[in-house]
Order: C-alpha cells, then structure tokens, then sequence
C-alpha cells in the first residue's frame, strides 16, 4: 500500500465518508465537465468575449484544485488542505455568478461541480477536526 495511502486510512473520518473508489469515480465525471467550461471561458477571456475578471475565478479554481492532493497528500497537511478546498468552493459560487449573464450553461455546469464539492468541503472540514492533533 502506498505510504500516502496508509497515513489517509489511519486518520479518524466521519461514518459518511465516501469509498476511495467513488471519489475517484466523481472526479471523473467532473472533469469533462470542468475541462470543456473552463476551456471555453479561458477561450472567450483570450478572445475578448467575456471580461478577464469573469475568468479570473476559474484560473484560481483551477490552481486551488490542483494543489489541494500534493497538500493533503504530499505535505499532508490537513488544515491547509481545508483552506484550500474552501477556495475551491468559494471559487465556484464566484465564478457562476462571475459568468452567468455572459455564458449561463457554463454557470449551469457548475452546479455537480459545486454540490460534489460541497460535500468535500464538509469531509475535509470534518477530517481536519477530527484529527486536530495529528494534523
């Protein structure tokens, strides 16, 4: 068993918490999703058709997202790993506001994202609390 692996089972977690298998199974429905609307924002910023700032929410959800595993993970640290999926979720009820009136189906294809998140969120919370001491 990986090193990471056995460290992330001996942690204290809620009766709740998903099954490795399913989160891996979640992200990977969400990251078409979050592909094809970040890339076509990204597009429409570089084209001039929706303004930097509309975008700048999805370049900073993107960054936040790819470092939350060498954090949690890597570093394993828990508390910043839950500031750090805080601006990931943060960052997706910025930016569907952010891009709502420009492009609503990329604000619309937010919502598993967000909810999936939510739910995150709440676990990495509640891991972060529960192993306060060790973190």
């Amino acid at each position: 068993m990986d090193d990471w692996m056995a460290w992330y089972n001996a942690l204290e977690k809620p009766g709740w918490t998903p099954a490795p298998a399913t989160i891996g199974l979640i992200w990977q429905i969400l990251y078409p999703i979050i592909f094809v609307s970040f890339g076509f924002i990204l597009l429409q910023a570089f084209r001039g058709k929706v303004p930097w700032r509309a975008a700048a929410p999805f370049a900073i959800n993107l960054v936040a997202n790819l470092i939350f595993t060498p954090i949690q993970f890597g570093m394993r640290n828990l508390p910043l790993a839950a500031v750090d999926i805080l601006i990931v979720w943060g960052t997706i009820i910025w930016m569907m506001i952010a891009v709502w009136r420009h492009y609503r189906w990329a604000a619309i294809a937010q919502v598993p994202y967000l909810v999936w998140v939510s739910i995150a969120t709440a676990l990495q919370l509640s891991i972060t609390a529960m192993n306060w001491g060790r973190a």
